[in-house]
């Protein structure tokens, strides 16, 4: 595993990684007194710019949580199509040391694809948990093509955290399991609500970071 790092003037770090995939990124968000890393990779159609991971990497520091926003090689590459699942979970195995290198409990997590593969790997690479943010159960309009069985596997503590109407699964089509499902009203996929709705996108966001934060007050 080759690592170059460069800090920010805001406390960030750039670290990049290579990996057998590829070379991937990581951007740091330290906490003080830091007690977990939550790592957070992206979705397939985005990069770390989405939303909900912005405001995880806003306001869990404070929380003494160190968030690492991953890119997958592809995305650092410049490419716009997402390899293959295998390809994906390469990329994450490489990064592992680096995530897990600060020392702490590292919870493995991501948005959409990213949730599958923190799902996937999350045993075999020893995380302590697994977010899941807009968990890709099925193809929109596809329930029958079901990944519940990626979700439903993980061996540890998962969270996942679904937004009221996203076509690639609401809340209640999610199979009863081990993990604990947290709602966003009226969200889409990317977290995003209606001008008419009854909250706000900084309401709606409010909901997101408060589950995840109660939910890693509770792992340790």
């Amino acid at each position: 595993m080759d690592t170059v790092s460069r800090t920010t003037g805001t406390g960030q770090r750039a670290e990049n990684v290579g990996t057998d995939a590829g070379e991937a990124r990581i951007t740091w968000y330290p906490a003080e007194r830091a007690r977990l890393v939550l790592a957070v990779g992206h979705g397939a159609g985005g990069g770390i710019e989405a939303r909900d991971l912005r405001a995880l990497a806003a306001v869990l520091p404070a929380r003494r949580v160190t968030v690492a926003l991953v890119e997958q090689p592809w995305r650092v590459a410049g490419k716009k199509l997402a390899p293959a699942p295998r390809t994906l979970d390469t990329g994450w195995r490489g990064l592992w040391p680096a995530l897990a290198a600060p020392g702490l409990p590292v919870v493995s997590g991501g948005r959409s694809a990213g949730a599958r593969v923190a799902c996937r790997t999350a045993g075999e690479l020893g995380a302590a948990a697994v977010l899941a943010l807009s968990f890709p159960l099925h193809p929109p309009g596809k329930p029958e093509k079901s990944r519940a069985d990626e979700l439903l596997g993980t061996g540890v503590p998962t969270l996942v955290v679904q937004g009221g109407r996203d076509p690639f699964g609401r809340p209640d089509e999610f199979p009863a399991g081990e993990h604990t499902l947290t709602e966003v009203p009226y969200a889409d996929h990317g977290f995003a609500v209606p001008k008419k709705a009854p909250l706000t996108q900084d309401q709606a966001l409010d909901t997101l970071t408060g589950a995840v934060t109660g939910w890693l007050d509770g792992l340790t």
